[in-house]
C-alpha cells in the first residue's frame, strides 16, 4: 500500500515536470488568466468604409479581402446597423469614449473646436478606477492627453491625424519620431505593450487605433503596386446628379472629379519649388482647381482615372491594417488570452468610396452614417452572428462597462446591446435613431443637419443657410437618389417622422432653437 502511494506521488511529480519543461520551452509562456473580468481590445481604423470588409459582402470582396477582420465576424457577431452620431473624426471619437452626443460632451466638430475636455467620464476611466490596466496606442485626435490611460502612445502631427511615414508620437509625455509606416508601428507598439508593458496581474484594456485609411491615403512601400493590374468595380451612384438634393448634396467640395488634390493622386511636383511654393502646390485640387496628369486625359476618362488611383491606395491601406489585426490574433491565440478576451473592431465613422460621385463622410446619407461594427468574445459570444438592430457608437461605452460587469455612469445617454451580444433578442430597443452634424463650410462645404432614421425611413434638416428638408424611403429607394419631401403622398409620413424626430430631440436635451444649433457650427470658424 505504501508502496503503490509513492508509486502515484512519483507519477504526479514527473507529469509535473514535464509539463513545466514543456512551457518552458515552447517559445511562448502562456499566461494564466485568472480574473473573471474580460480583457478588452478595442480596435478603430479611421474613415474605414464597411463597403471595403469582405465580411460585408460588398462590390470589394472578391478584389480586396480582408481576412482578418473576416475572421473576427466568422468568430463573433457582425453588426450591419451600427449608426454614427455625428459622422466626423474627433467629434465620434468623443463619442465613443463618453457614451454621449456631441452637444453633451462638448465636442462639436474638428476646426474651430476647443481641446476634448478629459475630466468628464469615459468608458477607459471607469474601467481603469475598477481595476483594470489601460492603454491607447495610436490615432487620439482630440487635442487633449488621454485621460483614464496608465500609457498612452499616440500622434501628434498634422493637427493629431499623424503621418503615415516616420510620424511624431506622445510616448506617455514624451514626443518622441519613430521610423517606418505608421500602421506597422501602430502594431508593434500595440504588441510589446500587451506582451512587456502591461501589469499581467490586472485585466487589461487596450485601445488600438490606427490612422489608416484616412487621407492621404498613403500605403506602405510594399504595397503600392497591390492592385495595379486590377479594374475596381465603381459604386452604382459614382455618377450622381444630385436631382432633388441639389442645394445639399449639389454643393459640396468633395467629389471625386474636382476636389482631390496632387497630394491625393500621387502626382510628382515640378522641379525648383521652394518648400512653400510645395505646400501649396500639394494642396491644389481641394478648392476645385483643374488637375490631370497628362493634356490628353479629360472628362469622364479623367474622373475614372482619378477614382482608381484614389480606391486603389485606399484599399491598400487598408492591406496594412489588415495585416497588422492578424498578427494581434496570432498573439491572442499563443499567448492564451483569446478565450477571455473582447476584441472590438470599428471605425470612427463611415465613407464614400466614389459613392455620389465623393470621397470623405459627414452627411447622414449611408455610406457616411453607418460604422462597421464587429465583436468577437469566444467565452461567451456564439459564432458567426449578425445582427440588425439599429446601434449607436454612444453605445459602445455602456456595452463595454457591462460586458466587464461594470455599471456604467449615470450621465451617458448611450444604451447596453450586451443582450444582443450574447444572443438574446432586445425587445425594447429603439426604432429610430437621431443624427447631428455641425461643421461648416470647412472642409467639404456639408450643410450643418440634423435628422432621424428608423428601418424604413430617413428624415434629414438642412439648415445653417439654407432651409431644406430631405426624406427617403430607404426599402424602394436604398441608394437616397430620390428625395420624397415634397411628393404629397408623404405628407402623413412627415408629420410622423417630424413627431418623433422631436421627442429624440427633448430625449438627448438637443431641443434647442435652429439659431442656437448655427451658434455652434459659428464657434471658431470666423476665419473660414
Amino acid at each position: 500500500m505504501f508502496n503503490s502511494f509513492l508509486s502515484t506521488k512519483l507519477v504526479s511529480v514527473v507529469l509535473w515536470f514535464v509539463l513545466f519543461l514543456f512551457n518552458g520551452v515552447s517559445g511562448q509562456t502562456k499566461e494564466v488568466n485568472s480574473s473573471k473580468k474580460p480583457n478588452i481590445i478595442f480596435i478603430m481604423t479611421d474613415d474605414h468604409a464597411s463597403q471595403t470588409i469582405s465580411a460585408y459582402n460588398d462590390i470589394y470582396k472578391d478584389v480586396a479581402p480582408t481576412p482578418n477582420i473576416d475572421r473576427l465576424a466568422k468568430e463573433g457577431m457582425l453588426f450591419l446597423n451600427t449608426f454614427c452620431t455625428n459622422s466626423i473624426c474627433g467629434p465620434s471619437r468623443a463619442s465613443i469614449l463618453t457614451g454621449k452626443y456631441s452637444h453633451q460632451n462638448g465636442f462639436y466638430k474638428n476646426t474651430g473646436r476647443k481641446p476634448f475636455d478629459g475630466t468628464q467620464e469615459t468608458f477607459p476611466k471607469i474601467l481603469q478606477r475598477e481595476g483594470y490596466n489601460t492603454a491607447v496606442i495610436g490615432k487620439w485626435h482630440l487635442w487633449s492627453e488621454p485621460t483614464g490611460f496608465d500609457y498612452f502612445k499616440y500622434h501628434v502631427l498634422n493637427g493629431e491625424q499623424g503621418v503615415y511615414w516616420d510620424p511624431i508620437y506622445n510616448d506617455n509625455g514624451k514626443e518622441v519620431q519613430e521610423k517606418g509606416y505608421s500602421s506597422n508601428l501602430t502594431g508593434e507598439f500595440a504588441l510589446d505593450w500587451l506582451e512587456n508593458k502591461r501589469d499581467k496581474s490586472k485585466p487589461f484594456m487596450l485601445m488600438y487605433q490606427f490612422k489608416a485609411p484616412h487621407r492621404p491615403w498613403d500605403p506602405d512601400t510594399k504595397y503600392e503596386d497591390l492592385f495595379e493590374d486590377i479594374k475596381m468595380p465603381y459604386p452604382e451612384t459614382f455618377n450622381d446628379d444630385y436631382k432633388t438634393r441639389e442645394l445639399t448634396a449639389g454643393k459640396t467640395m468633395m467629389t471625386i472629379e474636382d476636389n482631390l488634390t496632387h497630394e491625393d493622386l500621387k502626382m510628382t511636383p515640378p522641379e525648383g519649388l521652394t518648400p512653400e511654393e510645395l505646400a501649396k502646390w500639394i494642396r491644389i485640387g481641394d478648392r476645385g482647381e483643374y488637375i490631370s496628369p497628362s493634356d490628353t486625359l479629360t472628362g469622364t476618362a479623367l474622373k475614372k482615372w482619378k477614382y482608381q488611383k484614389f480606391i486603389k491606395d485606399y484599399l491598400a491601406c487598408v492591406k496594412s491594417v489588415d495585416d497588422n489585426i492578424g498578427n494581434l490574433l496570432k498573439y491572442l491565440d499563443e499567448s492564451g488570452l483569446a478565450e477571455n478576451t473582447i476584441v472590438v473592431y470599428t471605425s470612427d465613422q463611415g465613407f464614400y468610396l466614389g459613392d455620389h460621385g465623393w470621397f470623405d463622410k459627414r452627411f447622414m446619407y449611408e455610406e457616411s452614417l453607418r460604422m462597421p461594427f464587429i465583436v468577437r468574445y469566444p467565452d461567451k459570444i456564439k459564432a458567426g452572428q449578425r445582427n440588425e438592430d439599429i446601434n449607436l457608437n454612444i453605445d459602445f461605452a455602456p456595452t463595454i462597462l457591462d460586458m466587464a460587469g461594470i455599471k456604467p455612469s449615470t450621465d451617458m445617454q448611450g444604451k447596453s446591446f450586451k443582450s444582443s451580444l450574447l444572443g438574446k433578442k432586445n425587445k425594447d430597443w429603439r426604432k429610430a435613431m437621431y443624427y447631428h452634424y455641425y461643421e461648416y463650410p470647412k472642409w467639404h462645404n456639408v450643410q450643418p443637419h440634423y435628422g432621424i432614421r428608423t428601418n424604413r425611413y430617413k428624415l434629414i434638416h438642412f439648415y445653417y443657410d439654407v432651409d431644406v428638408w430631405e426624406l427617403y424611403d430607404l426599402k424602394n429607394d436604398p441608394n437616397e437618389l430620390n428625395n420624397i419631401y415634397g411628393n404629397n403622398d408623404s405628407k402623413a409620413l412627415i408629420k410622423k417622422l417630424k413627431k418623433k424626430l422631436l421627442e429624440l430631440q427633448k430625449d438627448y436635451e438637443d431641443n434647442i432653437s435652429v439659431e442656437e444649433m448655427r451658434e455652434q457650427t459659428r464657434i471658431g470658424m470666423e476665419k473660414y
